[in-house]
């Protein structure tokens, strides 16, 4: 079993920034795509960010230019740079790991992210 754990989450002011790191407890190396998602209440879970084990990322257009998914390998860890938050970016923080040859997703309990005044 993969565990997958989420982090960073928080109050932030619109225009604000907040760093998500998710970590996970076996080697992304290679076999995992590893992806950020969201859900804001009575909304359905959207993809936010993607990054596959090349490096090669996708945006959902809403955040493209504000926000930045990246890995550190060596670490299991996969980080959501956010910046420029809006009130429409508040929603619950999910992070997945998808095992490719597999084809198996293992998702975290999600951190909240609020962006309010």
């Amino acid at each position: 079993q993969v565990q997958v754990v989420e982090s960073g989450g928080g109050l932030v002011q619109p225009g604000g920034s907040l760093r998500l790191s998710c970590a996970v407890s076996r080697s992304i190396f290679r076999l995992y795509a590893m992806g950020w998602y969201r859900q804001a209440p009575g909304q359905q879970r959207e993809l936010v960010a993607r990054i596959v084990s090349g490096g090669s990322t996708n945006y959902s257009d809403s955040v493209k230019g504000r926000f930045t998914i990246s890995r550190d390998n060596a670490k299991n860890t996969v980080y959501l740079q956010m910046n420029s938050l809006k009130p429409e970016d508040t929603a619950r923080y999910f992070c997945n790991a998808r095992n490719v040859d597999l084809k198996v997703d293992f998702w975290g309990q999600g951190t909240q992210v609020t962006v309010s005044s």
